[in-house]
């Protein structure tokens, strides 16, 4: 295995295993910038679903390395401010857990979509992740901040998505990618069973 692909992996694994799973249990936090920044990574369901939109844009190269992860966190700023203002979305949780089985499930069959449709597919399930984001926001508290944290830290996370799906442009990165991908579903597959339970 190869010195670049070597260190993808330990990235990943070590993206994997820092969070606690499941998000939305944070109530009664102190809000803020730094609130907003932490909350998505209190969740394995975020976390994956929003790293795995990185993987997917660097299978799927440019303009898609740069626009899927710009299309969620714009989406997910329009889903954050209806759940800050008290707009209710059906199946949030649900749609979370969906968005990881569809996007790992994309990383893992290196689906090449039309770019529209990419971009409409991550941007749909962005609204249900920052909906969850918004409701959470302890009331009193600086909803702005919040919401630039949280916008801040998918980036981030999308980020890392990217880094770690330049492995694809070799043989055996391209492998431990699909594989990733397969896990991200997998997992998803568990919120899904969560959610409904």
């Amino acid at each position: 295995m190869s010195r670049p692909v070597q260190r993808g992996v330990l990235l990943a694994a070590g993206c994997v295993t820092a969070w606690p799973a499941i998000a939305h249990e944070q109530h009664g936090q102190a809000a803020g910038f730094v609130t907003g920044l932490l909350h998505p990574m209190s969740g394995l369901d975020h976390v994956l679903a929003m790293v795995a939109v990185g993987l997917w844009g660097a299978q799927l190269g440019a303009p898609a390395i740069w626009l899927l992860p710009v299309a969620f966190p714009l989406m997910m700023a329009v889903g954050g401010f209806l759940g800050l203002v008290g707009v209710p979305l059906p199946g949030v949780e649900i749609g979370i857990a969906t968005s990881a089985i569809l996007l790992g499930a994309m990383v893992a069959l290196q689906a090449r979509p039309p770019l529209a449709l990419a971009s409409l597919l991550v941007a749909f399930f962005a609204v249900f992740h920052g909906h969850a984001h918004g409701t959470e926001l302890p009331a009193g508290q600086s909803g702005l901040l919040y919401s630039i944290g949280f916008v801040v830290a998918t980036g981030s996370l999308h980020g890392v998505g990217v880094t770690i799906g330049l492995i694809h442009r070799w043989r055996e990165g391209r492998v431990l990618l699909r594989g990733a991908g397969a896990v991200v579903a997998l997992a998803g597959v568990f919120f899904l069973w969560r959610a409904l339970a």
